[in-house]
């Protein structure tokens, strides 16, 4: 009886029994073994079953020497190898992605691969494919590829808007004219509760609660509803008893804060009536 025993009686069984292993474990019967690690080894064994030659033996190596001896060393009845291997996985899938793509298009391996190759690859796709670097490290730290090299990838942040800017544009779009109502309305919803505008998109007309014994207006966002402060509460009311967009069918039924044109271009996506924008 042993966690080899347990996997290879769980990979012919209909119904393979994992809870055994857990009692047994508890109960001192065999020895301590982190179940997502245990797992993480089969997902290795999987991934690597398809796979060229020319892309399995430098990702065997990769994912055996570098992720799995160092979850192994970290994982204790304390602490759970969860986190690492969710990491590891990540790691592991996308530097499959990448020798895939090094070996069919270009016919090279981890060991004849060039630094216009990792070039290449990280500007012609998404951002995930930053996750090779700890590959890249490997190879170049274990002497399969001096060559090439990957720096540290930091996030682009957006610059943010001082406190007087912020304070400059809501008085612009309370006070001003020179935009149309709606437009007004979604963007001191931006500004004063910080709302991204695809929420304040999907706002309803029953978001807006007017107290019937003081007039006060308050909005909800999530669960509760929140004060809506003058000016902006009249602004609001304006809003809502002057909404665009509902004069042709179902748009006069429409619930939406914002309710989008039923005529829509055909170059543009289409929505259906009494759809948000």
């Amino acid at each position: 009886m042993t966690h080899e025993g347990f996997d290879a009686a769980a990979e012919s069984a209909e119904r393979p029994a994992n809870h055994l292993p857990a009692l047994f474990i508890h109960h001192g019967l065999l020895p301590y073994q982190d179940p997502h690690l245990a797992r993480f080894e089969t997902w290795i064994d999987n991934k690597l079953r398809d796979l060229p030659e020319e892309v399995a033996k430098p990702l065997s190596q990769f994912a055996t020497w570098h992720h799995l001896r160092r979850i192994r060393s970290l994982t204790t009845p304390e602490k759970s190898a969860q986190a690492p291997v969710h990491s590891a996985k990540q790691e592991i899938t996308e530097t499959i992605k990448f020798l895939d793509w090094l070996w069919e298009a270009h016919q090279r391996t981890a060991a004849s691969c060039t630094q216009q190759d990792i070039e290449t690859w990280l500007a012609t796709g998404p951002t995930t494919r930053k996750a090779i670097r700890t590959f890249i490290v490997f190879i170049n730290n274990t002497g399969t590829n001096h060559r090439v090299e990957m720096g540290h990838y930091t996030a682009k942040t957006r610059p943010t808007i001082t406190q007087d800017q912020r304070v400059a544009w809501l008085r612009e779009l309370l006070t001003g004219t020179s935009e149309s109502l709606p437009y007004r309305v979604a963007g001191i919803l931006l500004l004063l509760y910080a709302q991204p505008l695809v929420r304040v998109a999907k706002l309803r007309t029953d978001a807006v609660e007017i107290s019937r014994t003081n007039e006060k207006v308050r909005i909800s966002f999530g669960a509760h509803p929140v004060p809506v402060p003058e000016p902006f509460a009249d602004l609001l009311q304006e809003h809502l008893a002057s909404r665009p967009n509902l004069r042709t069918g179902a748009g006069t039924q429409s619930r939406w804060l914002f309710p989008g044109n039923p005529r829509r271009s055909v170059t543009t996506p289409k929505h259906h009536h009494g759809q948000a924008p």
